[in-house]
């Protein structure tokens, strides 16, 4: 009972997701038939197979070694490693915010009792931190929206790509067509835009606050102020490059990239690993072995 316990601990707190290993070796995507669903009227020649295009459906995994895109000790480009050049340029709320988080992980990490990170309280991981968090994305879509479907605690994200402007950001929302207000969301309000044939372009804004959502594992802070510009391009049939740059003005003093890593198709029937949190193995776990963080 003990080890099943700090297992399902671990699962919780650690960022890691993974697809099972034979489910990665199901099948390559390059092999054997072309892929049900993909329409032959509508590609483009990239390298040596045909290019959908504007589609970016289908399961998308990181490959272990160099295709990695798990960022556990904090955003991918930058990891809280200690070094300089790592150093995300705070604003001095960003800095002072950054210091009263304890995090999990990451050069200041601290043990799981003594942390303060929302995600230990079962809390959503709030936008854009579920983009750090899942090596793997399943993506839909249709004439007006991109969805992307987020294996960690099985959440989903809307992307409009129907021609609609971004949201006019507000204090405590945003607001569109110039009048309705709407409130704050934890994945945010994002529109997309076509720039070629295979690369998408969106913009987010109108996230939760600061005092409720981190930017990474690491502790990282973000506000409601932030502006998340990602691409996604489709560099060839197996092939999605994904990019990230956050603008806050409240938290850093300029726009920085947190992102850029490559995903490979996989197979679609593969059934893939999920990581829930669970508030009552939280709860059993403290009784089990103390919750130092909350004694008096």
């Amino acid at each position: 009972m003990l080890n099943r316990l700090l297992v399902v601990m671990v699962a919780l707190l650690c960022a890691e997701f993974a697809f099972p290993v034979n489910s990665l070796a199901q099948a390559s995507p390059s092999a054997g038939k072309d892929w049900p669903g993909t329409d032959p009227t509508r590609t483009v020649t990239q390298g040596k197979k045909p290019v959908p295009v504007h589609d970016l459906s289908g399961l998308w995994s990181g490959l272990w070694g160099a295709r990695l895109g798990n960022q556990a000790k904090g955003v991918q480009l930058h990891p809280n490693d200690g070094k300089p050049a790592n150093q995300p340029p705070y604003t001095p709320l960003g800095a002072e915010l950054f210091k009263s988080h304890k995090a999990l992980e990451g050069f200041n990490e601290v043990p799981p009792a003594e942390n303060n990170d929302p995600r230990a309280q079962c809390e959503p991981l709030g936008f854009p931190r579920w983009n750090h968090y899942n090596l793997g994305v399943r993506i839909y879509q249709d004439a007006s929206n991109v969805a992307m479907l987020y294996q960690y605690d099985i959440r989903w994200r809307v992307i409009w790509t129907d021609g609609r402007a971004l949201p006019k950001p507000v204090d405590g929302g945003v607001e569109v067509n110039g009048k309705d207000y709407l409130e704050q969301r934890w994945m945010g309000y994002s529109v997309g835009k076509w720039i070629d044939d295979y690369t998408l372009e969106i913009q987010t804004l109108g996230t939760m606050p600061e005092d409720r959502v981190w930017l990474d594992n690491a502790g990282r802070p973000v506000s409601e102020q932030v502006k998340v510009t990602e691409t996604l391009k489709r560099v060839d049939y197996d092939t999605l490059e994904w990019t990230e740059t956050i603008e806050d003005p409240r938290i850093y003093t300029k726009p920085w990239q947190t992102m850029k890593f490559q995903l490979a198709l996989q197979d679609t029937r593969v059934d893939v690993l999920t990581r829930y949190c669970s508030p009552r193995d939280v709860e059993t776990y403290n009784q089990m072995f103390g919750d130092a963080a909350s004694a008096p």
